[in-house]
């Protein structure tokens, strides 16, 4: 017997799509079924300001295949050096919708990133003042903090004063990871909200250690034990509109994730919403995948929900998804959840 969900077509609110050849070929991964997604800015060199922004959104549109649609939804790396009124006027124009905050050396092209808080003071004002997003990847990068530790360190040392010294800044949490982020999230008011991936709702930090390294389920924030898993399970299917979907999908070509230093990622534009159809059955809650995959994102963002919409069907046949992706620099490793998954998204 099938089994059909319709919802409106769903946005993704935190992706990477590289550049050059790699964006040519991931790009249709996602458009298959998203309407929009907020772009990261962490390219070399990383796009800072408005006319960066500019010119990287018209190349993603330059890569979209013809008779595919979707809209990149461009964002600026904030830097010490950063320019409280390019912000403003980006922001006005219509092409930025959020200044992404990376602590120096976080993540992949990171190196870029703040060290000095009360650097970036007049830009977090002035992006309260205008009503702009801060998303953060919510981890410190002190060498004596443990690795597992990083995110809840982050929340009380970093985040949480950043919010009581910037009344009104709007913030995502992006990619949470543990029970801690899901909690603080839950006790603040509506300026605060948090994406969670796709993936950390799938695999615990065993699917990377046990039975031998892993290194395409190696991801940062590193995924954590199965209790915090089972807490992001909890919020993202609880209804709460603060808590939606931001893939975090991370391509990086095979001899990159393999190397002696493995670049972290998992790449899950491919098949996430099959995923996802499966976790909220797997919850008994695939009547709030809506809420969390379609509505919850644009009502934080003050956008429209998608007019479109996006079938999931559940067949008997288990769906077939391509082990990797070719690109011009190399192959990608699809994320691969370790269990059949029976349901299919119309493309």
């Amino acid at each position: 017997m099938t089994q059909t969900l319709t919802i409106p077509r769903p946005d993704d609110w935190h992706l990477h799509l590289r550049d050059g050849a790699m964006l040519q070929a991931v790009l249709p991964e996602t458009a298959r079924h998203f309407g929009r997604a907020i772009i990261m800015p962490n390219l070399v060199p990383p796009v800072v300001r408005g006319d960066q922004a500019a010119a990287y959104r018209d190349r993603i549109l330059a890569a979209l295949p013809e008779g595919m649609a979707f809209e990149p939804l461009m964002t600026l790396y904030l830097t010490e050096d950063t320019d409280p009124e390019d912000v403003a006027a980006a922001h006005a124009s219509g092409l930025v919708k959020a200044v992404k905050l990376y602590p120096a050396g976080a993540t992949t092209n990171s190196a870029s990133g703040v060290t000095n808080f009360d650097n970036v003071r007049p830009v977090l004002e002035k992006m309260a003042e205008i009503g702009l997003p801060l998303c953060t990847h919510g981890e410190v990068t002190d060498n004596h903090i443990d690795i597992f530790d990083r995110e809840a360190v982050f929340i009380d040392r970093v985040l949480d004063p950043i919010r009581k010294a910037t009344p009104g800044l709007r913030v995502v949490m992006e990619h949470i990871t543990t029970r801690n982020a899901a909690d603080y999230v839950a006790s603040q008011d509506t300026d605060l909200g948090a994406t969670i991936t796709t993936h950390h709702l799938i695999i615990n930090r065993n699917h990377i250690l046990a039975g031998g390294i892993k290194p395409h389920y190696y991801c940062l924030p590193v995924a954590k034990r199965e209790e915090h898993r089972l807490a992001l399970r909890a919020a993202a299917v609880s209804g709460d509109k603060r808590y939606f979907l931001g893939t975090d999908s991370a391509p990086h070509t095979d001899p990159n994730k393999l190397s002696e230093c493995g670049c972290a990622g998992c790449f899950t534009a491919t098949n996430t919403m099959s995923l996802l159809a499966h976790v909220f059955e797997e919850e008994g809650a695939l009547d709030k995948l809506a809420g969390f995959a379609s509505e919850n994102g644009p009502a934080f963002y003050r956008l429209p929900v998608s007019r479109e919409t996006l079938t999931l069907r559940k067949s008997e046949a288990a769906a077939e998804f391509p082990k990797k992706i070719e690109t011009g620099d190399g192959p990608v490793t699809v994320f691969d959840p370790g269990f059949p998954v029976y349901w299919h998204a119309d493309s």
